[in-house]
């Protein structure tokens, strides 16, 4: 029965319809209709699956056809599962912060994050353009398949075809999520008014942003800053940091450096402006020649050697602390230190879910059935997955390099051949000195160095 429902899943209905029929054949004959009558019944179920498995391709080979969407900052990639001819299946998968990326870079992050979890490589993968790393990407996949497979961007016939198809559903897919997400604005605009209500706040609190830390026993300590405006993630304005100045694992201290580092920004940036309006004024008096632009409206921010990011301008409504009454006080004297004033500030403990209030000896308690308190359950978990989330990539990276760049001889260029060619420090360690040899860029006296190391 399993092989049969294998057989079903990889769209082989024939074979497991002729298998039936001779089942059903053999009841019939031995007069045992009850039997006969189950296989009927399945022999119905399976004719209504197969009307649903439309045939696409001539091709008898397995494909996934990808393709996507995007959409002011949203993209929204549609997968088809196509086996042995037959579209078996779809998917559709949103992806947030793509705003200013390719369609390279888009296709490129979501094959790698797809496959690395996916339970079957097919033999042939069907995109709409060509992607950078595409060699690399087929060994990889070839490591986790144990066969070949191809990334093709088809050019004309039914493979173009079945990738425009996509590329339409995917595009009808994201209208449809965005209007749903439009009606659901109104939602969460009333847990916004009722959160200001349960706060005593003089206006709506439309910009929301949280912090959370993230560290294993003191080691990779990182901050996370999540932003939430009217009542909805705003993911391009997410900001992480790696903890700089904080030895061990002292959340309060790390906390202060990610507030002073965010606030600084915001400091900085008001300078800035400040700074460019007294030029322009200057300018509108006669003091630049030639009425040429002040050189403040180029330059670079002194923050970060980078150019000004509008969101570190933004003055959030409401600031919120993972964490009790120690947390809020360390945030309060990082406020203070650096002049910043109004902006309400909170935290949330996670143990009974109090919130602190500044000057408030008692915290305050929400209703659990509270729009208020969910939404403030949503921005903190939101926090705690960001932060954590960007610690374990961190620590993951760290873990490999150091393991890697301690070995003489092996550099940036022959670690990412080895990763690629390899995929994990296990299978390197696993490998014999003639196939860490092969690897590009490698020498034998490396690929034994490096195995007598590991």
């Amino acid at each position: 029965m399993i092989d049969r429902l294998c057989k079903l899943l990889q769209g082989k209905s024939e074979e497991v319809t002729a298998a039936l029929r001779t089942k059903l054949d053999e009841a019939v004959e031995k007069l045992e209709f009850e039997r006969a009558a189950r296989y009927r019944d399945q022999l119905q179920a399976l004719a209504h699956i197969a009307e649903h498995q439309k045939v696409v391709s001539l091709a008898t080979v397995d494909q996934d056809v990808i393709a996507f969407a995007q959409d002011d900052g949203d993209a929204c990639v549609q997968v088809f599962f196509v086996r042995g001819g037959k579209l078996l299946g779809r998917e559709y998968f949103v992806l947030e912060g793509t705003e200013g990326e390719n369609a390279d870079a888009v296709l490129s992050s979501f094959v790698k994050q797809f496959y690395d979890e996916a339970a079957y490589v097919p033999p042939e993968i069907l995109l709409p353009e060509n992607i950078d790393e595409a060699q690399v990407i087929e060994q990889w996949l070839k490591n986790r398949r144990g066969q070949t497979t191809l990334l093709q961007v088809p050019r004309a016939g039914q493979g173009k075809e079945l990738v425009s198809m996509a590329a339409e559903n995917a595009q009808a897919t994201l209208t449809s999520l965005k209007a749903q997400w439009l009606a659901d604005e109104n939602r969460q605009m009333s847990a916004v008014a009722e959160l200001q209500k349960a706060l005593g706040l003089q206006n709506p609190p439309l910009r929301m942003e949280c912090y959370d830390i993230s560290n294993t026993q003191g080691t990779n300590s990182v901050g996370a800053m999540v932003v939430f405006e009217r009542g909805a993630a705003k993911k391009s304005d997410y900001r992480k940091f790696k903890i700089k100045t904080v030895a061990g694992a002292d959340d309060f201290a790390s906390l202060q450096e990610v507030l002073r580092r965010r606030f600084k920004r915001l400091v900085d940036a008001s300078a800035e402006e400040q700074g460019r309006r007294g030029e322009g004024e200057r300018g509108s008096a006669g003091d630049t020649e030639g009425g040429q632009p002040s050189a403040v409206s180029g330059r670079r921010s002194a923050v970060g050697g980078r150019l000004s990011d509008e969101s570190w301008k933004m003055m959030p409504d409401l600031v919120i602390v993972d964490g009790g009454k120690g947390q809020l006080s360390a945030a309060q004297q990082v406020l203070q230190e650096l002049g910043i004033e109004g902006v309400q500030l909170i935290g949330l403990a996670k143990q009974e879910e109090q919130v602190f209030v500044p000057h408030r000896s008692e915290s305050l308690r929400l209703l659990k059935s509270s729009e208020a308190l969910k939404l403030l359950q949503r921005i903190r978990d939101e926090a705690h997955r960001f932060g954590v989330t960007y610690h374990r990539a961190l620590r993951t990276k760290r873990g490999l390099a150091s393991q890697l760049d301690a070995i003489p001889g092996i550099g940036p260029r022959r670690r990412r051949a080895l990763l690629a060619r390899f995929g994990s420090i296990e299978k390197i360690r696993e490998a014999s000195v003639e196939d860490l040899a092969t690897v590009a860029g490698m020498t034998r006296a490396v690929a034994k160095k490096l195995k007598e190391q590991l």
